[in-house]
């Protein structure tokens, strides 16, 4: 194969699920890494065949600490190079790297190290998610460990990421939170709201104050309560603000998410994948920054106290759950684990949608059960490229 064929490539006959709709029997021309075109026309000998098919766009995951049988939380470049590719290999193309609690110059170590892998283009940014949490709502977060929202602290952290700090998760009600957030949206760092113990009237101070994500919502704060509606509401009514859902079957009953749809619409949800390093992996223990966690059956647990401890779940298998089980379209899939999450990344002028110009990052699943068949990013197909034959006549 030349340089040439290389640079070119041609999808004919697939579902395009597009901004405008959806296309059946599609061609999507590559050039390089970027889409060169979308036609509704005939297919050209030399074509890939992707009849029974559907393209989406790549996903992109808010908040993700491993997979692979490894932890961004490590602070080894070789470790978080398996997580990304890991997660790729399902479908997210575009990824970031979350912490979890830890000492603040662990964590400063660790930003040292994500951040070369950003500046490599392999991930898209850092979230921290910890120490400025509530010890009420902590989940898989070591206690001894957890600190105050103290502007400065927060802004260490953010420094010692060079720039590549994207979001902040804490606990608005603590000591320093709601001048936190103020300090982040000044820097234009995203501040999410979460493992919280807020009241309601503290988390629409928050959202004021410039937080615009809910950290996982439902997960890790209080419920909602007919006198007290807590930072669930506060957060749902509020249109400014995005919401992380997990869709695994374990951390949300269905039901919920069809609450939280109905609610807001998947223009403000950014379906996520929370995963730990046993995401990609089978059963056994693995650690989640300095707590070890045990996986039963897909389920990720503290071995200590036995909380949940994030997820094994990948996007692709949020991708599919979220139609086959809460009933949601193509396109609203799409919105809720591309579309949304790359316009919160200040990215939408690159990815997050099937349109001419944007990089060429797809994921093509079957068009019944919709299963992970390829992967492409940047215009190079990371898996399953030599599934499809070549059209031989038009």
């Amino acid at each position: 194969m030349t340089t040439a064929d290389r640079d070119r490539t041609a999808l004919a006959g697939a579902r395009l699920v597009l901004p405008g709709g959806v296309v059946e029997g599609g061609r999507l021309a590559v050039e390089g890494d970027r889409i060169a075109a979308l036609t509704s026309g005939e297919s050209e000998p030399g074509d890939l065949d992707l009849t029974g098919h559907t393209v989406v766009p790549g996903f992109v995951d808010l908040h993700v600490h491993g997979g692979g049988g490894a932890s961004y939380a490590s602070g080894i470049a070789e470790e978080a190079l398996l997580a990304a590719r890991t997660h790729l290999e399902h479908g997210t193309t575009t990824t970031m790297a979350s912490t979890v609690t830890g000492e603040i110059d662990d964590l400063v170590r660790q930003a040292a190290v994500l951040s070369e892998l950003v500046e490599d283009g392999i991930l898209a940014g850092i979230h921290f998610e910890g120490p400025f949490i509530s010890h009420h709502r902590c989940g898989a977060h070591r206690p001894d460990l957890l600190r105050d929202p103290d502007p400065a602290l927060v802004r260490k952290l953010v420094d010692a990421a060079r720039g590549h700090a994207r979001m902040v998760t804490l606990a608005p009600e603590l000591p320093g939170g709601l001048d936190s957030v103020r300090m982040l949206a000044d820097l234009g760092v995203i501040a999410a709201v979460g493992h919280t113990d807020s009241d309601y009237p503290t988390t629409l101070e928050a959202i004021d104050a410039g937080a615009s994500v809910a950290t996982h919502l439902f997960n890790a704060m209080p419920g909602i309560a007919h006198r007290a509606p807590g930072p669930i509401v506060a957060l749902l009514e509020d249109e400014r603000v995005t919401v992380e859902l997990i869709n695994d079957g374990v951390h949300l009953h269905p039901s919920v998410l069809d609450l939280a749809y109905g609610t807001v619409g998947p223009g403000r949800v950014a379906l996520i994948t929370d995963a730990m390093g046993a995401a990609g992996m089978g059963d056994g223990r693995y650690p989640l920054g300095p707590l070890q966690v045990e996986v039963k059956d897909g389920v990720a647990r503290l071995v200590e106290g036995g909380a949940i401890a994030g997820s094994t779940l990948t996007l692709d298998v949020a991708f599919k759950r979220s139609i086959t089980v809460n009933g949601l379209t193509l396109g609203q899939a799409v919105e809720s684990l591309s579309t949304t999450p790359a316009r919160l990344l200040g990215l939408a002028d690159s990815i997050g949608t099937l349109e001419a110009g944007k990089l060429a990052d797809l994921v093509v699943v079957d068009s019944t059960g919709y299963d992970l068949v390829a992967v492409m990013r940047q215009g190079r197909w990371v898996l399953g490229g030599d599934r499809f034959p070549t059209v031989k006549s038009v």
